[in-house]
């Protein structure tokens, strides 16, 4: 009895690179979109850690003073645990802005300096206080001041970083001016290098404040459409240029 030969379907080549189409167009609109969901998310995320990260700290600061109210008025509403980190923040917030009014008054500043000078005979306390304060004068201080948004050759020659010109010095061996300039890290600006160097190797920007950490929040997606790279030849360099 002769077997009968089982049927061959043609074109199995064809069939196989169709389907591997349609597996590469689905992975292709799969990361495209999850990509996408980063993108609408991301900020909206990152927002809610910071506020959440703020928050969490007022909290934390004033938490034990509304235990304390309701351990001395016991009241039922104060011992609700939902309600007791709402009304620190609350009470953080009113002591922040009653300590800002008062150091605003003179003799507010006055009791600010006396404090200041108090701290001065801790050595370590006065230290870390001193750097501190010093760090957030810069940070807040107003965009007509001499702090600038600059950029410097970091990590190698060619490359730019984004800094903020914190002050200038003079050096004392040459006289040569010096720029001390504060590289804050992408996406995570809070760690940061200090770099010390002479001020022509630091090009000034036309970035203000708030386009520099939009830039370094979002690893420079969020960014203008042009900005100042090169920095401008001194009229003492324009002149030594050969001319053509």
């Amino acid at each position: 009895m002769a077997l009968r030969s089982l049927p061959v379907f043609p074109y199995t080549g064809v069939q196989e690179w169709r389907v591997n189409r349609v597996l590469a167009r689905s992975s292709r609109n799969l990361q495209r979109n999850i990509l996408a969901g980063i993108i609408t998310i991301g900020p909206l995320f990152v927002t809610y850690l910071i506020f959440s990260f703020l928050l969490g700290a007022l909290a934390k600061a004033g938490l034990p003073v509304v235990q304390l109210l309701a351990v001395v008025f016991p009241a039922s509403w104060l011992g609700e645990a939902w309600l007791q980190p709402l009304l620190a923040i609350v009470l953080t917030l009113v002591v922040l802005y009653v300590v800002g009014r008062v150091t605003s008054q003179v003799v507010g500043r006055q009791a600010l300096r006396l404090f200041e000078a108090a701290l001065e005979r801790l050595p370590f306390v006065a230290k870390i206080y001193g750097s501190v304060r010093q760090l957030i004068d810069s940070m807040m201080v107003k965009k007509e001041s001499s702090q600038r948004v600059v950029l410097v050759d970091f990590p190698i020659a060619g490359q730019k970083s984004i800094g903020f010109l914190t002050r200038t010095l003079t050096d004392s061996t040459s006289g040569e001016m010096l720029a001390a300039v504060l590289l804050p890290n992408a996406i995570n600006p809070t760690s940061a290098f200090l770099q010390i160097l002479p001020m022509e190797r630091v090009t000034e920007t036309d970035l203000n404040m708030e386009q520099a950490m939009s830039m370094l929040m979002t690893g420079g997606a969020v960014a203008p459409e042009s900005i100042r790279f090169t920095r401008p030849a001194l009229p003492v360099e324009a002149a030594e240029q050969p001319t053509r």
